[in-house]
């Protein structure tokens, strides 16, 4: 990866510099000390895929800087300062900046960090290789079916990468989930984003199951598939549940528990599995209050963010 840092403080530039380096994490290819000299001619010039760039900066800041780059540059921001305004912290995101670094910087929270950004660029690098393999031998011809089939495959991608972040992948329910999440996202394509409605989970459950069938399935065997389902996911859910609990136990400031723990979960559910854990005690998930559609909608919304 190809790094170019933007800070007025010599020694956080430096700091960054040394991190990216001694873990191999690319090559910092340019800094400058103000925005004023950074342009989307020079970041292409650079080939950069990720700018780190401070958001208080005495000629341009970071925002400003931003706005003049513009829309086009295709590699990732990461934006970093003390300030903690909410209102700041929004325009930056609603600019495109997707990942926020507090001052005084934190080498785990740094490594953390780049690392995940790391990971989404590799994975919409995955999904491009993908669409372009799929237009080069043409393998549908319906225009429409194409950006379907596009969108999909961006979906599921996606997801998956999600799971493996949430300790899900290799469970039997994780193939639901991804079905779960084109069944969401074609709903979404078809309705348009303005209009779309989270559906019943029922009505997710039924629809996966029916794909699954080809709807050949008397109505018998549909609901043995659709319970079938419903309790893969659940189980799922809760080793999902355990892995983030785990890793609160571990380090209560380790980055995902932090992101994953309340966002997934109701928090009394996870302090609850980590007192079990804790007190080895025999995981019980008749015992556990799992919200179902809360996990759903969050993954959704989660893996639709991960795709941009």
């Amino acid at each position: 990866m190809r790094f170019f840092i933007v800070d007025d403080d010599e020694g956080v530039r430096s700091m960054l510099a040394d991190i990216i380096e001694d873990f191999g994490l690319g090559e910092v290819v340019g800094e400058l000390e103000d925005g004023s000299g950074l342009s989307h001619d020079l970041l292409e010039l650079k080939k950069v895929d990720i700018l780190m760039i401070d958001l208080l900066m005495p000629i341009r800041d970071g925002i400003q800087t931003i706005r003049a780059i513009g829309q086009d540059f295709s590699g990732k921001i990461i934006m970093i300062s003390q300030i903690e305004s909410k209102d700041m912290i929004g325009e930056a995101y609603s600019l495109g900046v997707q990942y926020y670094i507090t001052k005084p910087i934190n080498r785990l929270e740094i490594l953390e960090v780049i690392r995940k950004v790391m990971d989404h660029l590799r994975l919409q690098k995955s999904m491009s290789d993908i669409q372009r393999t799929i237009q080069g031998l043409q393998i549908i011809s319906s225009p429409k079916n194409q950006r379907t089939a596009d969108a999909e495959n961006k979906i599921v991608t996606s997801g998956h990468f999600m799971l493996s972040e949430l300790g899900m992948i290799g469970e039997a329910g994780s193939k639901d989930v991804l079905e779960m999440l084109e069944v969401l996202y074609q709903l979404d394509l078809e309705t348009g984003e303005a209009s779309f409605a989270f559906p019943s989970l029922k009505d997710i459950f039924r629809s996966i199951a029916a794909k699954r069938l080809e709807h050949l399935a008397a109505s018998t065997e549909l609901g043995k598939e659709i319970k079938a389902s419903e309790q893969r996911v659940r189980r799922a859910i809760f080793q999902t549940l355990t892995h983030v609990a785990s890793l609160g136990l571990t380090d209560y400031s380790h980055p995902k528990f932090e992101n994953y723990a309340s966002k997934f979960f109701d928090f009394t559910e996870i302090r609850k599995r980590m007192l079990e854990l804790q007190n080895e005690a025999e995981p019980s998930q008749s015992q556990v209050r799992i919200n179902t559609k809360k996990f759903i909608q969050v993954l959704y919304v989660e893996t639709k963010r991960s795709m941009s």
